[in-house]
């Protein structure tokens, strides 16, 4: 024991252990301001504590605190950086601003703990994001918003897939996303980096009983629009359900739109509760093994083609007018729609696809 307690550095840590730990005079000359202290913090002193996630990047970090949505327990930013700027100097502000304790481990410890994930040198401590009951999805009546788009998800498993969708969902202006409790991802801190952050300020419902909520929905006047890859012949001639190409699909009613598993797409169940199926028509002879896209790269296509129908942006809303001559006429959403879509007509004089 006094032999040990002899060697340079030698302490006992917070589970009695006695720990050695070597210290390099080069690394000494290297480290800036503040960092030597915090360099020796044990690995294990820095993981994250039961019950909590550690949530990474720059704008997931930045938007959860901005959010408040989230319990955060701490903030971990790389040493070594020579100042903090931007971004990072307004998370540090924000962080210090709520009392919130700061921590600067090197990026070898950072990597470890997010498991060799871009951490961007950010990470925080933080409390998880949970999937909120679909009966809690506030919804107005069918009548007072016809243009309410809501996308379900069944079976997303991978979680980048998962983040990118929800990043698409919240840029194109989706009104609520619903997804399935049962083999579904969870919101991980993989979803919120993939998400670039949309994870933290949106609302994700979840229901056990997918199919029987698209029937509720339908009984309550919504339009229930799953998705297919781009069929062949068989499959059309053998669809129960009507098929239409996206760019022909006209938004007058509040729909669902139901997008499937990333290698099954939709169940027999769900695919029963359907009463149209959007697919994107390829433009050109596809080899086999190349008949479909990838569900978020599909998500962001469908999701643009539905939601250009709407008459109005929200952005339009908050600032009065587009940016455009005074004395100009402004573009009506018919008028977009026919330069981006020639033959493609708004209003009622085209019939929707029958089963709508």
């Amino acid at each position: 024991m006094g032999l040990l307690s002899s060697v340079r550095g030698a302490t006992r840590c917070c589970t009695g252990r006695l720990v050695v730990r070597h210290f390099s005079p080069v690394a000494r000359r290297g480290e800036r301001p503040g960092g030597q202290e915090l360099s020796r913090l044990l690995l294990d002193d820095l993981a994250p504590t039961q019950r909590l996630e550690l949530l990474f990047g720059l704008s997931p970090c930045l938007l959860a605190l901005r959010a408040a949505r989230r319990r955060v327990a701490r903030l971990l930013l790389q040493a070594g950086r020579a100042e903090l700027q931007g971004e990072r100097a307004e998370l540090l502000r924000e962080a210090e601003g709520r009392g919130i304790p700061v921590l600067r481990p090197r990026r070898q410890k950072l990597d470890a703990l997010c498991g060799y994930q871009v951490h961007q040198g950010v990470c925080l401590e933080v409390s998880p994001l949970r999937l909120r009951p679909s009966d809690e999805a506030e919804e107005a009546s069918p009548g007072e918003d016809p243009q309410q788009l809501w996308l379900v998800l069944e079976g997303l498993q991978d979680p980048r897939n998962l983040g990118a969708v929800l990043r698409s969902a919240h840029f194109l202006g989706v009104n609520k996303v619903i997804t399935c409790r049962r083999n579904s991802c969870g919101l991980t801190p993989v979803v919120s980096k993939a998400s670039a952050g949309a994870m933290e300020v949106m609302d994700v419902f979840a229901t056990r009983d997918l199919a029987g909520f698209l029937q509720a929905k339908v009984q309550q006047g919504w339009l229930v629009a799953g998705t297919v890859a781009c069929p062949g012949p068989e499959i059309s001639q053998s669809s129960q359900v009507p098929i239409t190409n996206c760019l022909e699909f006209i938004w007058d009613r509040p729909t669902l739109l139901v997008l499937g598993n990333e290698g099954s797409g939709l169940s027999q169940e769900v695919l029963a509760s359907c009463q149209l199926l959007l697919t994107i028509l390829p433009r050109r002879q596809l080899l086999t093994g190349l008949e479909s896209l990838n569900v978020s790269v599909a998500t962001g296509i469908l999701l643009h083609s539905i939601c250009s129908q709407r008459k109005c942006f929200p952005l339009e809303k908050e600032r009065g007018q587009l940016s455009q001559d005074p004395e100009e006429p402004s573009a009506t959403a018919e008028g977009l729609r026919e330069a981006q879509y020639p033959g493609l007509s708004l209003g009622s004089e085209k019939q929707r696809p029958k089963g709508g």
